[in-house]
């Protein structure tokens, strides 16, 4: 990114000249990828307001450069649709904190990208605008929920793109389309405009080819909000001093239900950090294998929460009925897609009277024994690793009808959405077919630039 922007500066092109290459790029790719829902009809005129910048010497590393959002960030005068049909005429009033930042910035925010269903899904194929395909291999899915903002930086499509995470959901992409992927500490960026799955778990997440870049668009968003309660101030945004040479291993994780190649891929990838003068130390994370089971409670219960107000009375998609239960059910049950319907499902179900307490208290008390271990863990080591997924990028339609094998993709991701540290999914090599491999990291809350650090390093040494 730093390249391309002296090179704009020193005018051998100009910013509406690099959006209208990626434009060409989408033009000829997007069709069977399905990454963009939506090119904004806008984007060369915010690289005209780009060009303008470095005229006048306001220009940032922001400056010029496209990035794609997800359909779930609302950006004022544009359709924001969370990847459903309920919400697929509604137009966005005000800018996001990050739409605000970006546009401050000079980006050109060229289009919004698909997704599962207000974020729900690991593959990107209950939209209700289509599956989205890997650009790696296009049987494939890109992973998700945020597969669409994965695969239009995977496909050249987008130079750098911001996705949402509740779990794993764009650690996961990153891995299944060979990028890095980047989950900050809860509170580091701001939830303001963004259309909410789980309100204690959604956070705004970058994409980006390399990790220099991915560390531009987190510094650069990375600001408190006063109009998000979530939102952490400056001074309390203390880092863990450390030495950024240990690493913890939880083996213990990894006992079934990892793919061999992604495992041997892990080993290897420990072995050259280890040879690069990292020490490797076992941990036990007890709770931790607990992660899935709590998340999978309280995120539908989160859900039941949020998605209550898309009733067909107040704003999106509205069936006629001969009386409002019906309007209710109708509007509901023609504008929510099958998995939506799933997770309002049992998200209702664990906060009803008798069950409440059953499942939802219990769950919560899971996730603040998982977020204690985690971050004594992180006390004693300076990261902690493990693959970014289980499994190899699956075949389109492959998991569909078997929703656990689906949830289970979330696997390593779930410890550092319920503990709120921040983690940074990594390219890690290839397959014999070509197939990406990935390495996760996580480090104590407020920590990216240790992420950033040890990622830089890992580039380095992996090949």
């Amino acid at each position: 990114m730093k390249k391309l922007t002296t090179t704009s500066k020193k005018g051998i092109y100009t910013c509406r000249e690099l959006a209208e290459a990626y434009l060409k790029v989408i033009e000829e790719k997007n069709p069977e990828i399905n990454a963009y829902l939506e090119v904004y009809e806008d984007a060369l005129a915010q690289a005209d307001v780009a060009d303008k910048k470095f005229k006048d010497g306001s220009a940032t590393v922001m400056t010029g450069i496209p990035i794609a959002i997800k359909d779930n960030i609302l950006f004022s005068g544009h359709i924001a649709s969370a990847g459903s049909k309920i919400l697929e005429n509604y137009t966005a009033s005000y800018d996001a904190f990050v739409i605000k930042k970006l546009k401050e910035a000079g980006a050109v925010i060229i289009g919004r990208t698909n997704m599962d269903e207000f974020a729900m899904g690991s593959s990107t194929q209950t939209s209700a605008f289509g599956v989205t395909r890997n650009p790696l291999d296009m049987t494939r899915v890109p992973g998700g929920s945020s597969g669409g903002s994965a695969a239009a930086v995977a496909a050249d499509m987008a130079l750098v793109s911001l996705g949402t995470e509740t779990c794993g959901s764009v650690r996961e992409p990153a891995a299944f389309c060979g990028l890095v992927g980047m989950k900050p500490t809860y509170g580091a960026l701001s939830r303001n405009g963004i259309i909410a799955m789980g309100n204690s778990l959604d956070q705004v997440s970058p994409f980006g080819k390399k990790v220099s870049d991915v560390e531009i668009i987190f510094n650069m968003l990375s600001k408190y909000d006063k109009e998000d309660s979530t939102s952490i101030p400056d001074t309390m945004r203390n880092a863990k001093t450390t030495n950024k040479k240990s690493i913890g291993i939880p083996w213990h994780l990894f006992k079934e239900g990892v793919d061999e190649v992604v495992l041997e891929n892990f080993k290897q990838s420990i072995e050259k950090l280890k040879d690069a003068g990292y020490k490797i130390v076992d941990i036990e994370l007890p709770y931790s294998k607990y992660s899935l089971a709590a998340y999978y409670i309280i995120m539908p219960a989160e859900v039941s929460t949020n998605l209550s107000r898309f009733d067909g009375i107040r704003y999106g998609f509205s069936a006629d009925g001969a009386n409002l239960e019906e309007v209710y059910k109708k509007s509901r049950g023609d504008g929510f897609g099958k998995e939506a319907r799933r997770r309002i499902l049992l998200g209702t179900y664990v906060l009803s009277h008798g069950y409440h307490d059953a499942y939802y208290n219990k769950a919560v008390n899971v996730r603040e024994k998982i977020k204690e271990e985690v971050t004594q863990a992180l006390t004693k080591v300076d990261f902690i690793a493990t693959p970014t997924v289980p499994i190899l990028p699956f075949k389109l339609g492959e998991k569909l009808d078997d929703p656990v094998s689906m949830y289970l993709c979330d696997i390593f991701s779930a410890p550092a959405n319920l503990s709120g540290v921040p983690s940074i999914a990594l390219p890690s090599g290839h397959t014999k077919e070509g197939l990406p491999l990935s390495i996760q990291f996580m480090a104590s809350h407020f920590n990216e630039n240790a992420l950033f650090e040890i990622g830089k390093k890992f580039e380095k040494i992996r090949e």
